[in-house]
């Protein structure tokens, strides 16, 4: 009985240190995302006018995806200097335009 006790205590014992593990790696992980996030938002506040900005932010409400994958694109048309500094609310809409044209819409047919 002793050693049954002894087994199940270290069987416990290796969960638990398995838990904590997968605890600190789950906040380092979160720790991370919330870094790169903070990056991302400090150079879209450089990139983007105020306007833009808050363009952004509408879209993201609406659509966070698609908002997330502009966000993207903007940084990097921004470094790659493939855009003026800082991107107004008018050029904003202007790529805009371009993503939207490049997407294709499903089309529905009826029978």
């Amino acid at each position: 009985m002793l050693e049954e006790d002894a087994e199940l205590e270290a069987l416990r014992r290796r969960r638990l240190l398995e838990l904590q593990r997968e605890l600190e790696e789950a906040r380092r992980r979160e720790e991370l995302r919330r870094q790169m996030e903070e990056q991302k938002a400090a150079i879209l506040r450089r990139i983007l006018t105020p306007d833009a900005r808050e363009r952004l932010t509408r879209i993201k409400m609406v659509r966070p995806t698609f908002a997330e994958q502009l966000e993207l694109e903007l940084i990097r048309l921004a470094q790659t200097g493939r855009v003026q500094l800082p991107i107004t609310d008018d050029m904003l809409k202007e790529i805009l335009k371009r993503l939207y044209s490049t997407r294709r819409e499903p089309k529905i047919k009826f029978r």
